[in-house]
């Protein structure tokens, strides 16, 4: 585990400068901080940062072959790495360490770029193929770890962070107006576009390789799921998923360090903690909570889940003021803005487990996997509501827009009625119809294609062939796991533990999982009305009545979003309404206002995109003062915000 960076001259072939690429590696050091290397050879340069996990004498980096033909810089583990070296043994390949890493190499002595097919784990790498002259990035399949990268005249710079693209060069950031649409809308940055214009990140499953003058960016994952030819029985889904959560938990648990796991009080870490202890333990067990006033409160049965499984708990107080004081500096190590309140508790509680342990497990994953939110209910129920009368449809939707509140509600049945499977998709996904977020924006600061709100469909074109044989769940839960999931939650998840030195490691979205659960049918998933149906079943065996039966409450969203609902009447009230703010060198206050008079006044319930609007205006701030100067950069003949400190 560790942080990547380097630079590629792949057109003129001009030397890179080595105290570029230090400079470029120093600037993660916190991803890395037991060691660093570095590899220059002319036009290309790798640098690396390392936390020491597996093969803690031998996985030292970059690293080659022993003909020095190939070269890799690797951020990640790679679980089936044993099988893997065994295989790779028997084609003759001799290997001089013991780590991960090594195996990637002759793995792709042997098959070329088509040894990520054969890796089950998370990574984001750089290989320098010294024969062909080629330098290809990869993100892992499920987008776990993140590869960020930068094209300009001639010029390859690539990172683990935004911030190591930013070390290399002197000038300017800017923001992306199209970036920031989709931010506003979504709450996330979608691949492949950042909230800097000209900065990238890698699709989850796609790779950028670099040769002969040019570079191609590809996706290398393409997994079509196909249902069982025969369906499976409720009873022997349960057995095989049990199965193959069992061979993922132990593969993740693979360390040559102390390992812990991040505990909320629901099902998903609950079952991850019990299926640890078939592999030895006892755990320490981490969990945020957020103070006695607060019934709501996940300390309490996480508390029970692990005084039943036999872990060493660790609770970890979170106060409104420290959460409203800790905003700037989490939003500094997100480097772009994601609205989701669950940043607060997952920043806390990695600080804290980082005290004792390397290695966390977390129990990202179901759901996603198996329907686990409200939307996969109205997704699932679809096409129920597209089969009525278009009269009652018409009349039920008047209605449901004059309800005071409800926006979850009014989307639903806005986006549902859509014939197109993409768009449809999206409105479900969205804060706000296109025309809302439009609107927010300044004139001229948005390009005049009209087709922002139609930039993520476009992205998802190329997986139309992997939802082919889906039904309508599974097709939204395959777009999940390839944008949202990675893009904003493992996202989160990776900077969030990576600024304190740990490892979040996920077994639910082992590949092997993932692939399985794909091809199984809705009725599995949501039963009933019943979410995570499958999961559940598997989770009977291990966890208390109680547990089973307890309300979803997220990893304390529901506390921070009601920090922020009360917040809204004080400071970060002042941040929407301060025509000063920096947002509004691009964005219209009046819209803005709006928006909060409507919250305020109890006819909506925009706290969702408000809250967007005030972590886009803090990531401003942030970025004023540690660059300097910061611009919108926008399209020529349009408005260029400059944010100079």
């Amino acid at each position: 585990m560790c942080g990547i960076t380097g630079q590629y001259n792949f057109e003129r072939h001009e030397p890179v400068e080595r105290e570029t690429i230090v400079r470029m590696a120093r600037s993660i050091a916190h991803r890395g901080p037991d060691d660093e290397g570095f590899f220059i050879a002319g036009p290309v340069g790798l640098g690396f940062r390392r936390l020491s996990i597996i093969d803690l004498a031998g996985g030292h980096q970059p690293m080659s072959d022993v003909e020095e033909t190939v070269w890799i810089i690797f951020n990640g583990e790679i679980y089936n790495y044993k099988e893997l070296r065994a295989e790779l043994q028997s084609k003759g390949h001799q290997f001089r360490t013991n780590s991960d890493t090594e195996v990637i190499i002759h793995g792709y002595k042997e098959w070329s770029t088509d040894v990520f097919n054969h890796l089950n784990g998370m990574f984001g790498l750089a290989i320098w193929d010294v024969p062909n002259e080629r330098l290809v990035l990869a993100r892992d399949a499920m987008g776990i770890k993140l590869i960020y990268y930068k094209i300009d005249n001639g010029q390859l710079t690539f990172g683990s962070e935004i911030r190591a693209i930013l070390a290399a060069g002197d000038s300017r950031p800017a923001v992306d107006p199209v970036a920031l649409n989709l931010f506003l809308r979504f709450r996330y940055t979608p691949s492949p576009l950042t909230i800097f214009r000209g900065i990238r990140k890698l699709a989850p499953g796609t790779m950028l390789v670099a040769e002969k003058g040019q570079c191609r960016e590809e996706r290398w994952y393409k997994f079509i799921p196909t249902p069982f030819p025969i369906p499976k029985k409720k009873e022997e889904a349960a057995c095989e998923l049990l199965e193959l959560y069992r061979g993922a938990v132990k593969r993740h648990l693979l360390s040559d360090v102390p390992v812990g796991v991040l505990l909320s009080g629901g099902l998903d870490s609950g079952l991850l903690l019990a299926l640890m202890n078939e592999q030895g333990g006892p755990w320490p067990a981490y969990t945020i909570g957020y103070g006695e006033s607060f019934e709501d409160d996940e300390l309490t049965d996480a508390g029970e889940t692990a005084a039943r499984l036999g872990a060493r708990h660790i609770r970890i107080k979170l106060y409104q003021t420290e959460f409203e004081r800790s905003l700037p500096k989490i939003v500094e190590c997100l480097e772009e803005p994601i609205a989701t309140s669950s940043i607060v508790p997952m920043y806390f509680v990695s600080q804290c487990a980082r005290q004792d342990v390397k290695v966390a497990l977390i129990g990202q994953g179901p759901d996603e996997l198996f329907g686990g939110y409200k939307r996969h209910l109205g997704i699932h129920y679809g096409n129920w509501w597209r089969g009525l009368p278009t009269g009652l449809r018409s009349m039920t939707g008047f209605a449901v827009n004059r309800l005071p509140r409800n926006e979850m509600l009014k989307r639903g049945v806005r986006s549902l009625g859509s014939e197109d499977r993409l768009e449809r998709y999206q409105d479900v996904f969205s804060l706000a119809p296109a025309e809302t977020i439009d609107g927010l924006f300044r004139d001229d600061i948005l390009p005049q294609d009209q087709s922002n709100g139609r930039k993520l469909v476009n992205y998802w074109g190329e997986l139309l062939p992997q939802i082919e044989y889906t039904d309508e769940l599974g097709g939204f839960q395959l777009l999940e796991i390839r944008c949202s999931l990675p893009d904003e939650l493992l996202m989160y998840a990776d900077k969030l533990s990576m600024a304190h030195s740990l490892e979040v490691r996920v077994p639910y979205l082992d590949r092997t999982v993932v692939e399985y659960v794909q091809r199984l049918g809705a009725n599995l998933k949501v039963r009933k009305g019943t979410p995570k149906w499958l999961h559940r079943q598997v989770c009977q065996n291990y966890l208390s009545p109680r547990i089973l039966k307890g309300k979803k409450r997220g990893f304390a969203a529901n506390v921070v979003d009601e920090w922020f609902r009360s917040s809204l009447n004080g400071a970060l009230r002042e941040v929407l309404l301060d025509e000063s703010s920096l947002m509004f060198g691009l964005l219209n206050p009046k819209p803005v206002r709006r928006l909060l008079e409507g919250h305020q006044s109890g006819r909506q319930d925009n706290h969702k995109l408000l809250f967007s609007l005030v972590m886009f205006e803090q990531w401003l701030r942030g970025a004023r003062s540690r660059q300097g100067q910061l611009t919108s950069a926008a399209p020529k003949g349009m408005h260029a915000v400059h944010l100079a400190s």
